[in-house]
Parts: C-alpha cells; structure tokens; sequence
C-alpha cells in the first residue's frame, strides 16, 4: 500500500508546470505569501486539465507542526469561457521565522509540493 505522501511530486517551477512557485516575506511579524503554479511555464487550466486547489501551510521555528493558513479553490474551467488562474496571495501574523509549504493539486498528474524558508 502506497502513503498518501509518497505520492506528492515536487520539482523546479522553471521547468515543471505543476510546482507551486512560492514567494514569501516576512516583515516585524508579518508574514506575506503569494503562490502561484504555471507562472514560468503556464499550466493549460481547462476543464480536461487544471489545477483543483493549492494549499498553504507554516511552520513557525521550533513548532512540532505546520498549521494550515489556507486552502484555496478553483472551480472556472471554461464555464462561460471563464478560466480561473492557479495563483493566492495571502496573509498572517507570526512572532517568529519558520517554513512556508504549498501543495497543489493537478486532476491529471495529481499532488505537487514545494517550501521557502523564511
């Protein structure tokens, strides 16, 4: 039997459509997330081929765990010609530095990860 996290693929978002392109800052406690898939190369976005949701999660220094900050749904995919694009800008407090994770997932090829180190 196969865990749900040795499905999760990951990659270069240079070279890879579906990874997560995270970008993150943080400034005096706030922390300033914006993830993207298929922004080097664009990811098809249709109704045979799209990105379903990305999720963001942070783990603060010294936590035991990440906590999801947010999950994020796309459900335009041609719909009166509208198409939504995989991309979340999104905000929070922390006292401290930590990991931002982002995973998103593909109807075709499934679940993607990447992390940024604050």
């Amino acid at each position: 039997m196969t865990k749900l996290t040795e499905t999760v693929k990951s990659g270069d978002f240079k070279n890879e459509k579906h990874v997560p392109e995270i970008e993150a800052s943080f400034e005096g406690g706030l922390v300033k997330v914006s993830v993207a898939v298929g922004k080097e190369i664009e990811h098809p976005n249709t109704l045979e081929h799209h990105i379903s949701w990305i999720k963001v999660f942070f783990k603060a220094e010294g936590a035991a765990a990440p906590v999801e900050v947010g999950s994020y749904e796309f459900n335009a995919h041609g719909e009166s010609d509208v198409f939504t694009v995989p991309e979340v800008k999104t905000c929070f407090k922390s006292e401290k530095k930590g990991t931002v994770y982002a995973l998103s997932m593909c109807n075709i090829h499934g679940l993607w990860e990447n992390v940024v180190e604050l």
